[in-house]
C-alpha cells in the first residue's frame, strides 16, 4: 500500500476545483481556473503513474483501503493495474483538451441570457470537473460496491451536461441516456447484492481480491455474469442496446460527447475485463459464443449505419459502435494478443474519437451550426490546414498503418483468429467499411469546388492547434511506439487470463516435409 494516497488526491483535485469554479464571479475566470485545475490534475496523475512498477507481482498498485460500511462489507478501496492506469491517464489528457475546445461553446448564449450566461459557463465547467472525479473513481475502485457507486454517480453530471447545455434534442437525448443507464445500473445492483451473499462476506466482502476465485454455483455465477454484462453492454455501447449513443453524442456539446464516447463508455469494456472475466470465469467462457456474435454484429451494423448517415456528428457516433465491437471481440477472444489489443484499442479509440468530434465541431461552428454533410463541400479550399487535421483524424479512425488504432485493431484480429478464426474473418469487412464511411464523409464535406460562403472564414486558430496537437501526437507516438502502452497493459491482460483459466492456443506447427 502506497504511503501517499495518490488516487484519492487525484480525485479530490478536480472535485474541489469544481466547487471553486462554480462560485467564481466571472465566466472567463471560471474557464481559466477549470483549465488550470485539469492541467494540475494531469501533472499529479503523471507523478502517480511514475510510482507504478511495471511487472509487479501485485495485481493492484497505488492501493488505499479504509472501512466504509463494514456491516455490509463495503470498503473505500482504490488501486490500479495497467489497464485502469492507462484509462485514467486517457481521461486526464482528454479533459483539458475538451475544456480548451469548449472555450467558446457558450459565447453565443452570453448574448441571450442576461445575468445568467456567466453562471451557465461556470456550471458547465464545474460539471466537467466533477465528471473527471467520477471517471478517476470508477477506474480506480477495487471494491465492487464502490465501483457501482461511481458507475451510477457519473450519470448525474452527464445528464445535466447533455440536458442543460446540448442542442435542439438535448432533453430527449438526456432522458434516453438516463433511462438506458439506470436500467443497466438497476440490473447490476441486483447482481452486486447477490454477489455479496454468495461470496465470502465479512467487512471486506466486496473487495475484488476477496471475490476472485470464489467457488460459486454454476447457474448462480452465470446469472450474476448476465447481470453485470447487461449493464456493461449498455454502457459500452453494444448492439442491440446501443440506440441511446447516437442521440446523446449528437445532442451533446462536442466536448461532452468526447468524454462520453472517448472515456465513459470505456467503463463498459473495462468492466467486462475487471468483473465479468475475473469474477465469473466459467460463465465468461459459457457466454463467449453469444458475446462474439453480438460483437461482430456491432462491428458490421455500426459501420453500415455510419455510411448511411447524413449528420456528421451522428456518423462519428455510429463509428464508435463499430469500434466497440472490435474491443469486445478482443476481450472475449481470451488470448494475450487479443486482450492486449482490446485494452490498447480503448486508449487509442479515445484519442481518435476525440479528434473526429472536436475537428468536426470546428467546421460546424464555422458553418453557423449546420452539421449535415450536404451543408459542406469544398471546405479544404477554404480551411486547408483544418481539413488536413480532419483527414488525419479520419485516417486514424480507419486504422491506417502508422497511426495508433492500426496496432490495436491488428492485435485484436490476430488474437481473435488464434482461437476463433471464423469470428475474425466475419468481422474483417468492418475494416473495409471503416474506409468507406471515413473517406466518403471526407469526400462529400471537404473536396469539390470552393463554396461561395460570402464571407471570410478563418483557418485553424492557435487555440484549435493546442486542442488537436496532443491528439495527433498520441496517434503518432502510439502508432510507431505502442510498446510504451503495451508494457503497462500486458501484465494485467496476462493476469486476467490466468484468473479465467485459459491459455493461448498453441501455434500450428508444420509437419515434416509439408514445406514441399
Amino acid at each position: 500500500m502506497s504511503n501517499v494516497p495518490w488516487l484519492t488526491i487525484l480525485g479530490l483535485i478536480p472535485l474541489v476545483g469544481a466547487v471553486v469554479v462554480a462560485f467564481l464571479p466571472s465566466a472567463e475566470t471560471a474557464k481559466r481556473a477549470a483549465l488550470g485545475v485539469s492541467i494540475v490534475t494531469l501533472l499529479v496523475g503523471i507523478a502517480a503513474a511514475s510510482q507504478f512498477e511495471i511487472g509487479s507481482s501485485e495485481q493492484f498498485q497505488l492501493t488505499e483501503q479504509y472501512a466504509w460500511i463494514p456491516q455490509f462489507g463495503v470498503s473505500y478501496a482504490l488501486g490500479v493495474d495497467g489497464i485502469a492506469l492507462a484509462l485514467i491517464l486517457l481521461a486526464l489528457v482528454l479533459t483539458p483538451v475538451c475544456l480548451l475546445a469548449a472555450w467558446n461553446d457558450l459565447d453565443g448564449e452570453a448574448l441571450r441570457h442576461e445575468n445568467g450566461s456567466g453562471r451557465r459557463v461556470q456550471t458547465y465547467y464545474a460539471l466537467m470537473l466533477v465528471l473527471l472525479t467520477f471517471m478517476i473513481g470508477v477506474f480506480a475502485a477495487t471494491d465492487v460496491f464502490l465501483f457501482y457507486v461511481f458507475f451510477e454517480a457519473m450519470l448525474i453530471p452527464v445528464y445535466f451536461l447533455i440536458g442543460s447545455f446540448g442542442g435542439a434534442r438535448r432533453r430527449y437525448a438526456a432522458v434516453k441516456f438516463l433511462l438506458f443507464s439506470l436500467l443497466g445500473g438497476l440490473i447490476m445492483l441486483v447482481a452486486v447484492i447477490a454477489l455479496y451473499f454468495v461470496g465470502p462476506g465479512g467487512p471486506d466482502g466486496f473487495l475484488v481480491s476477496n471475490l476472485t476465485g470464489v467457488d460459486i454455483d454454476t447457474n448462480t455465477a452465470r446469472w450474476l455474469f448476465v447481470g453485470f454484462f447487461i449493464a456493461f453492454a449498455i454502457k459500452a455501447p453494444m448492439w442491440p442496446v446501443h440506440t441511446w449513443l447516437p442521440d446523446a453524442a449528437s445532442a451533446a456539446r462536442p466536448a461532452t460527447a468526447v468524454l462520453l464516447v472517448g472515456v465513459l463508455d470505456k467503463v463498459g469494456t473495462y468492466g467486462m475485463i475487471r468483473f465479468c472475466l475475473q469474477l465469473f470465469p466459467e460463465a465468461s467462457q459459457w457466454a463467449t459464443p453469444v458475446v462474439l456474435t453480438l460483437a461482430v454484429v456491432s462491428i458490421l451494423y455500426g459501420a453500415l449505419l455510419a455510411i448511411a448517415q447524413s449528420d456528421m456528428m451522428r456518423l462519428i457516433a455510429f463509428t464508435s459502435i463499430s469500434h466497440f465491437g472490435f474491443i469486445i471481440l478482443g476481450i472475449f477472444a481470451m488470448t494475450t494478443v487479443g486482450g492486449a489489443g482490446a485494452s490498447l484499442y480503448m486508449v487509442n479509440h479515445g484519442f481518435s474519437t476525440a479528434a473526429l468530434f472536436l475537428v468536426a465541431a470546428m467546421f460546424i461552428y464555422r458553418n453557423h451550426g449546420r452539421q449535415h454533410i450536404e451543408d459542406f463541400g469544398g471546405w479544404q479550399r477554404v480551411t486547408p490546414a483544418l481539413a488536413g487535421v480532419f483527414l488525419v483524424a479520419g485516417l486514424s479512425a480507419l486504422s491506417l498503418p502508422g497511426l495508433a488504432t492500426f496496432v490495436s485493431e491488428f492485435l485484436v484480429f490476430v488474437g481473435t483468429y488464434q482461437r476463433y478464426p471464423v469470428a475474425a474473418l466475419i468481422a474483417l469487412p468492418g475494416v473495409v467499411l471503416a474506409a468507406v464511411y471515413v473517406l466518403w464523409m471526407y469526400k462529400r464535406s471537404m473536396t469539390g469546388p470552393r463554396p461561395d460562403l460570402g464571407r471570410l472564414v478563418p483557418d485553424i486558430s492557435l487555440r484549435e492547434k493546442l486542442v488537436v496537437a496532443p491528439l495527433i501526437a498520441a496517434f503518432l507516438v502510439l502508432g510507431f511506439y505502442p510498446k510504451l502502452a503495451l508494457d503497462i497493459i500486458n501484465p494485467a491482460v496476462e493476469r486476467t487470463l490466468v484468473y479465467v483459466g485459459v491459455e493461448d492456443p498453441a501455434p500450428t506447427q508444420a509437419t515434416p516435409g509439408s514445406e514441399r
